[in-house]
Formats: structure tokens, C-alpha cells, sequence
């Protein structure tokens, strides 16, 4: 059992999402207060996430197990480097997708229901801030179903039309199948080990007593899971449906914040579970249980190459920009299929950069079908010259997608290039080059209707208010500004790069 002076000192180290949930709770009382003027209640929103921000900040240097189990040395929630990092992703994403949504036509359509909207995206934030720290698989499979439900009702949320719906069960009916299979290759783990906590299931793997054919099949099953949440082939299939049909906000948050939180997990969960020990080189030394590498490198070439030669055909700019996040995260996967420090850096570095370009592509696309409504890349002809700070702010953030320099997209292309030459993963290296050479295709076939095609009688001039234009600015000046000068990055993430360990 559990004690209670035990709960109260690991209280101290869910103190972020205490202040998240008390924001969620002022967030509906608020709209239930102020029933006929909501306008109030984004502003709650973001001084909670600030609050939220300002203590995971507070957290940075420790170290710590929470809410032990008797006489257990490790408990259900870890804190250290690695989870803070994570949350200061989602944190920061959150905030842009709350100015997003005050610039997006679909949500102010909305308005009358808007306290409902921010309280179910907090409530993703917090699942997803949960998943990032979890160290138990129950812990692990109740912060994937905070997200997913969520998720479900956001992804429909407008209503406008028939996509919306569309995207909404087809997300519910795949997310429930997945949780599923997720569910029982926990209840199988738990049933050859007896434990449910990772630290825990890594002691008992290392005494090899566990019948390795059954462990495969629940770790499979768990992996479905988790590939679901992060879009990687051949868990994919939700993605280019739920991202094309849901309202452009939430598709945004869905393509960094989920992927992140995904991610995360999926990091923990092997580091944790399946490494027996870290040498001086950095490079981790994994349990003869389970094929991890090879694993995650079949699944990371299956997902790049099927994600981007899917977007060549696309004509959607949301359903390409989907097919483009799957190929994102099959680069991401292979910085994991390093298994070692430097592949993990790259991924830390990779995340940072690639929520800043992306959130901006998908800020802009959001601009353009305000006013022109539809998101065609044929109605994007001649829009470079018509509209001038959207156009060029997209072609900076589709070139960082791209991983062009001067742009910080290079750099976090870099530094993955450096991670697997470094491994001796020069195959795989040069199979990733081949897919950034593929995606430069239908990146620049977006330039080419914004600058080489002629505007047409139907094109509108987009100019934005002030704020949204400062919104793109903060976004577009860091994806130039770390493309040259990227090294508090790195510092950033070489100081977090910590994932406590037994």
C-alpha cells in the first residue's frame, strides 16, 4: 500500500500539473460564470499554462522517484531532465495553439462553446505531461486515455461540416482499438512479471527467468500503442483522414504536442525497461530480450519513405503537411534506433526545431483558408505575391521542413546525420538522405504555385492583423536565427538529457 506521508512528499513533484488542473477547473467555472462573455477565459487559460511553465522551470535540476509503493525504490512518476524538457514542449506548443485558435475562423465560429474547447485542450496538455514522466505502465495507459479522449471530442469539435465528424470516429474507432491492444500487452507484462513498474520489470528481465516469446508479443502490442500515437507505419493510417478533417488548430497540436508526448514515452519505456547500462561513450547496452534496433529502424525507413512519397500526390495543404509529420517521424524514430546519447540529443534538438517550423506552417495555412477558404494548394497561385509576409514566412518554414540551410531545419537534420555516421548506421543514412531529397519535391511544388504560378482572378490578397503577424514573426525569426546560431539548443538539450535510471 501506498502511505500517506509517502503522497504528500511526492505531491511536491506533480506541483505543474496540480496547477494545470486547478487551471482546468477555473476554466470551466469561468465559462459557466461568464456565460455571455467568454472572451476572458483565453486570457485564464494562458496565465494557468504560465503558472504550469514557471514551476516545471522550478523543477529542472531534480532528480526523483514519486508515489512509492511500501518499502519500493522506485515509484509510478519519474522527474528529471528528459521529462521537463518534454514538457516545456508541450507547454510552449499549447500557448501558440491558444493564439492560434483566436485566429482561426473554425474555433470563433465556436465561440459560444469555447470554454468547453480550452478545458479539453488542457486536458490533453495534462494527460500528455503525465505520459512524459510515467514509470508505470498503468500510470502509462490512464495519461494515453486523459490525451485520447480529449483528443476525440476536440477533433470533431466544430462541427461545420461532415469531415469534422468524419475525422472524429474514425480517430475514436482506431484510438479505441489501439488503447485495446495497448491494454492487453500490458495485462500480459503484467502477468509474466508481476510488476507494472518499468525500473521493476527491468530487474526481473535482467534475471531471465520470463518466457522471451510471449514478452515479444505483449511488447508488440504495446508498441502499436505507442505507434499510433506518434504515426509511424503501419500505425498510421488515422492520420492524413483525422489531420484534413479536423479543425486546423487542433491538427497542429495533434502534429507536435501528441507526436512529442508519444515520443517521450516511447523513449522512457525502452531506456528504462530494456537498457542494462549506459557506457562511457554513451552508447546503450541493451538486454538480449527483444530486438529494439532493429525494430525501430525497419518501422522508421517504412514510415519515412511511405510518408513522404503519400504527400507527393496531395493536393490538400493539410493532408500533405500530415503525410510530412508521418515522414517526420520516421526521422525522429531513427534518432532512437541509435541507442545512445547522441542519437537522444538529435531527437531533443530535432523536437525543439521541428515544433517551431511546423506550428508556423500550420499557423499560415490557417491565415490563407481564413480568407480564402480552402486549403488547395492550386488556390495558392501567384499567393507569394499577393500576400508577401505569408508567403515568404511559408516558404522559410517549408525549406526548414525540408532540412535546407541556413535554416534551423539543416540543423536538426545535422545533427540525426551525425548520430547515425557516428554509429556506423551509414545504410540507413543514406536511405534517410534519399527520403529529404523526395520531400523536397512536394515542398517546393508549394513554391511553385505561390511564385511561378500566376495570380487569377480569384486570388485574394492576405494581410494580416497586427497580432497575427507578430505570431508568424516569433515564429519565422527563430527558424532563421537557429539555423546560424543554434548552440543554446544544444546546451538546452545537453543538460536534459538525463533519464533516471536504476
Amino acid at each position: 500500500m501506498m502511505d500517506l506521508s509517502n503522497i504528500f512528499n511526492s505531491i511536491s513533484f506533480v506541483i505543474p500539473e496540480i496547477a494545470l488542473s486547478i487551471t482546468i477547473v477555473l476554466t470551466v467555472l469561468f465559462d459557466l460564470i461568464f456565460d455571455k462573455d467568454k472572451k476572458i477565459i483565453p486570457y485564464i487559460v494562458l496565465v494557468g499554462l504560465l503558472v504550469t511553465g514557471y514551476f516545471v522551470f522550478a523543477q529542472m535540476d531534480f532528480a526523483n522517484f514519486g508515489f512509492t509503493v511500501g518499502d519500493e525504490k522506485y515509484g509510478m512518476f519519474t522527474l528529471d531532465g528528459f521529462s521537463n524538457y518534454f514538457k516545456i514542449i508541450i507547454l510552449v506548443t499549447t500557448i501558440i495553439i491558444i493564439f492560434f485558435s483566436s485566429h482561426s475562423n473554425e474555433i470563433i465560429k465556436t465561440f459560444d462553446r469555447s470554454g468547453e474547447y480550452y478545458a479539453l485542450l488542457l486536458g490533453m496538455a495534462l494527460g500528455m505531461m503525465f505520459m512524459v514522466s510515467a514509470s508505470d505502465l498503468i500510470l502509462i495507459y490512464l495519461s494515453v486515455e486523459l490525451l485520447s479522449l480529449s483528443s476525440y471530442v476536440l477533433t470533431g469539435f466544430t462541427k461545420l461540416s461532415e469531415r469534422n465528424a468524419e475525422a472524429s470516429l474514425k480517430y475514436l474507432i482506431y484510438g479505441s482499438v489501439s488503447s485495446g491492444l495497448m491494454l492487453f500487452g500490458i495485462s500480459i507484462v503484467y502477468g509474466l512479471t508481476g510488476t507494472t513498474n518499468l525500473y521493476e520489470l527491468n530487474t526481473l528481465l535482467q534475471a531471465g527467468s520470463i518466457n522471451l516469446t510471449t514478452l515479444g508479443f505483449s511488447l508488440i502490442l504495446i508498441f502499436v500503442g505507442i505507434g499510433y500515437k506518434i504515426s509511424a507505419a503501419p500505425f498510421h493510417f488515422w492520420t492524413p483522414d483525422v489531420y484534413e478533417g479536423a479543425p486546423i488548430s487542433i491538427t497542429a497540436y495533434l502534429s507536435v504536442a501528441s507526436k512529442a508526448a508519444g515520443f517521450a514515452l516511447l523513449i522512457r519505456f525502452i531506456k528504462t525497461s530494456f537498457v542494462s547500462y549506459t557506457d562511457a561513450s554513451g552508447n546503450w547496452h541493451l538486454l538480449g530480450i527483444f530486438d529494439w534496433q532493429t525494430l525501430l529502424i525497419i518501422i522508421a525507413i517504412l514510415t519515412m519513405t511511405l510518408g513522404n512519397f503519400s504527400a507527393l500526390s496531395q493536393s490538400n495543404l493539410k493532408r500533405m503537411l500530415a503525410y510530412s509529420s508521418i515522414a517526420h517521424a520516421g526521422y525522429l524514430l531513427l534518432g532512437l534506433a541509435v541507442l545512445s546519447d547522441q542519437g537522444l540529443l538529435a531527437v531533443l534538438i530535432y523536437f525543439f526545431i521541428y515544433m517551431i517550423m511546423n506550428l508556423g506552417a500550420f499557423f499560415i495555412v490557417n491565415l490563407i483558408a481564413n480568407k480564402i477558404n480552402s486549403e488547395d494548394i492550386h488556390d495558392y497561385d501567384g499567393i507569394g505575391y499577393t500576400s508577401p509576409l505569408l508567403g515568404v514566412s511559408l516558404a522559410i518554414f517549408l525549406v526548414s521542413l525540408t532540412g535546407l540551410p541556413p535554416t534551423a531545419g539543416f540543423i536538426a537534420k545535422l545533427y540525426l546525420f551525425i548520430a547515425l555516421v557516428d554509429a556506423n548506421m551509414i545504410t540507413v543514412a543514406v536511405i534517410a538522405l534519399l527520403n529529404t531529397v523526395v520531400s523536397l519535391y512536394y515542398y517546393v511544388r508549394v513554391l511553385k504555385h505561390m511564385y511561378l504560378n500566376k495570380a487569377n482572378e480569384s486570388t485574394q490578397a492576405v494581410i494580416p492583423t497586427l497580432q497575427p503577424r507578430i505570431i508568424v514573426l516569433a515564429l519565422v525569426i527563430p527558424v532563421l536565427l537557429f539555423g546560424i546560431y543554434f548552440t543554446p539548443i544544444v546546451s538546452f538539450a545537453q543538460n536534459c538529457l538525463n533519464i533516471l535510471t536504476k
